[in-house]
This record gives structure tokens, sequence and C-alpha cells, in this order.
């Protein structure tokens, strides 16, 4: 299911946390049962490379498939972990933790992760692009 776009646009690299503006469109991007609990998946949405996540609750979420550290495009390789009630992504290169709500990075002081609002409609998940 990973989408590979043609070059990485640089108007949506970030230096904060929190949700990406959209201009208010919902795109549906695949179902939840294409999910796997606890894994991630790349998607392009918006001509954005978006990482999803669906964890074993059914809560999905959308960060920036982008790295903030390496900058590569590897997040939805990443590992889905926990920090007490705060559901989390590790990068698969160094390990930095990020919070999957909010893209705070929760090892050390550091860049944030981008995320983006996401949700399920009739079993269908969509992001806010």
């Amino acid at each position: 299911m990973t989408i590979t776009a043609e070059a990485p646009r640089t108007d949506t690299l970030r230096d904060h946390a929190g949700p990406v503006p959209s201009d208010g469109v919902w795109h549906s991007v695949c179902t939840l049962a294409d999910l796997e609990p606890n894994w991630g998946e790349a998607a392009l949405v918006a001509g954005r490379q978006v990482a999803l996540f669906r964890l074993a609750t059914g809560e999905v979420y959308a960060v920036e498939q982008r790295d903030p550290v390496s900058e590569a495009y590897v997040m939805a390789r990443g590992i889905v972990g926990s920090r007490g009630e705060r559901p989390t992504v590790a990068s698969p290169l160094h390990k930095e933790v990020y919070d999957l709500a909010t893209g705070e990075r929760l090892d050390a002081p550091g860049i944030p992760l981008a995320t983006f609002r996401a949700r399920v409609v009739d079993g269908r998940v969509q992001v806010a692009a």
C-alpha cells in the first residue's frame, strides 16, 4: 500500500508540532481493515507523504512521513508504542520517540513531528490535508 511520490514537497516541511494546516478537505485514503493494528502504512494525501497508524484500540493517527531528524521518508516503518496513556511512534532510524496525537518529541528536546487530523467514517480512513 506504500505510494511513492516523484519528489518531496518542500512546502510541507515544518519546525513545529501539531496539525498541518489543511484546506479543510477530508481525503479518503483506505479502509480501516487495510491498516494492521500497531503497524504503519505510507500514503500520498493531497501531494503530501503521510504515515498512517491504527492502534489495537481502533484509533487512527496520521503523521508526516518525513523523519524530522534524518529527513528520510520512513516514519510509516516506525515502532508503535506508548508512554503512559500517550500513543507513540519511534523513528525506525534513530529511535526518537514522538507522541502520535501531538507530534511532540518525548525522549529528548528536539524537532517535533507534524501531525494530520484523521478519522474513520463508514469504515474508511480519512485524513485532512
